[in-house]
C-alpha cells in the first residue's frame, strides 16, 4: 500500500513555530507566483491538490515557487542534477539556529546585516543564505568546492538585487579542507553552517534511495533517481557525515577566537556518538543537541563553541549591542 506523502494534517507540528511551512501548501497561491508549478499539480488519491513527490522536476518546480513565493525572489534556477533540497526543512535548520543566536543575547533573536554567517557547501540552491537573510536580514559568505555550483549561486544572486550586498561566495580550492583556505585569521563570523554529504559512498546513495522508495510505495527497482537531484559531492564522501563532521570539528578549533558558535546538520542519530567524542577531545566549552523533526524523518543540530560564557557575553556586547546603539 503506497504511503501518503501529504499528511492531512493542517498543521505540521514537528516544524519551527515560525517556519513558513507548517502549513499545507496553498497551491492556489503557489501556482499565482509561478504559474509553471500548475502542470505537475493534480488531486491525489485522497482528493487533495499535490505533486508527485517522485518526479524531480515537480519537486524543483515546488521548491521555486516556495522559495519566490515566501522569500520574496525574483528568480531561482540551478543546473540538472544539483542539489534542490526540502525548504521547510532548511528553512527550521535556520530558525533553530537563530534561537540559539538568541540564547547568547538575552533571548532576543540579532538581527540586521551585520550578523555574519558562514554556509559550508552552500551548493547551488543558496537556500540558506536566502532564508536567512529574509527571515533576520543576515549576512552571508557561501562555500564551496564545485565551481558550477558557485557560479549557479552568484546568478541567483546577481538576479536579486536586494541579496547583492549581503549574500558573497567564496571557492574551496581544497575539497578535504573545511575552514582552511576560507577563514582567515583576523575574520569572524557569529555563526556557521553546514549540511554534510550525508553517504559514504555512491553505492550506499544509491541503495538508500531505492530503499525510501520502496517504503513509500512498495515497489522494488534496481535504479532510482532522487528527487531532490544532487552531485555525487553533494550527497556522499569517504566516510560519510562522520568523518567529515570529525574533520569540521578539528579544522574549527584552529579558528577559535573566530566564531561565536559552529554548527552543522547530524542526520543519523548514530552519528552523534562520534561527534560528541570528537568535540570533547577538541575541548569545546558549550555544545547543543537541538532536536528537529519533519513528517517521518529526525534529525538535529550540533553546535558547539570554544568561548567560555564571559567571552561570549564579550562578542555579544562588542559586534552586536554596539552595532544596535549606533
Amino acid at each position: 500500500m503506497k504511503k501518503k506523502v501529504e499528511d492531512k494534517a493542517e498543521i505540521k507540528s514537528k516544524l519551527h513555530p515560525r517556519n513558513k511551512h507548517r502549513q499545507r501548501y496553498d497551491f492556489k497561491q503557489l501556482i499565482a507566483t509561478l504559474p509553471e508549478l500548475a502542470p505537475f499539480v493534480a488531486p491525489n488519491k485522497y482528493g487533495d491538490e499535490s505533486i508527485d513527490f517522485f518526479n524531480p522536476a515537480a519537486v524543483k518546480m515546488l521548491n521555486k515557487a516556495l522559495l519566490l513565493h515566501y522569500y520574496d525572489l525574483e528568480y531561482w534556477d540551478i543546473p540538472p542534477n544539483y542539489l534542490c533540497p526540502p525548504i521547510p526543512g532548511r528553512a527550521d535548520y535556520i530558525h533553530h539556529i537563530a534561537d540559539l543566536l538568541g540564547s547568547s543575547n538575552g533571548g532576543q533573536i540579532p538581527t540586521g546585516k551585520t550578523i555574519n554567517c558562514l554556509d559550508i557547501g552552500v551548493g547551488a540552491n543558496c537556500v540558506y543564505p536566502i532564508i536567512g537573510h529574509h527571515e533576520y536580514g543576515w549576512s552571508f559568505r557561501g562555500t564551496d568546492i564545485d565551481r558550477t555550483a558557485i557560479q549557479a549561486a552568484n546568478k541567483i544572486i546577481e538576479n536579486n538585487g536586494t541579496l547583492n550586498q549581503v549574500i558573497k561566495f567564496k571557492y574551496q580550492i581544497n575539497p578535504t579542507d573545511i575552514f582552511y583556505g576560507i577563514l582567515d585569521k583576523k575574520e569572524h563570523f557569529d555563526l556557521t553552517i553546514c549540511n554534510p554529504p550525508f553517504h559514504t559512498s555512491a553505492l550506499e546513495a544509491q541503495s538508500s534511495a531505492i530503499r525510501k522508495v520502496k517504503n513509500l510505495t512498495g515497489k522494488k527497482s534496481e535504479t532510482v533517481t532522487s528527487s531532490f537531484g544532487g552531485q555525487p559531492r553533494e550527497l556522499w564522501c569517504p566516510g560519510g557525515e562522520k568523518q567529515f563532521i570529525k574533520r569540521m570539528i578539528q579544522e574549527s578549533k584552529k579558528f577559535a577566537p573566530n566564531c561565536l558558535w559552529f554548527s552543522t546538520l547530524v542526520s543519523k542519530e548514530a552519528t552523534l556518538i562520534g561527534v560528541k567524542r570528537a568535540l570533547k577531545k577538541a575541548v569545546a566549552t558549550e555544545v547543543k543537541i537541538i532536536e528537529m523533526g519533519q513528517g517521518q524523518k529526525k534529525s538535529r543540530i550540533v553546535a558547539w563553541s570554544f568561548l567560555k560564557e564571559k567571552r561570549r557575553d564579550q562578542w555579544v556586547a562588542k559586534r552586536w549591542k554596539m552595532e544596535e546603539n549606533k
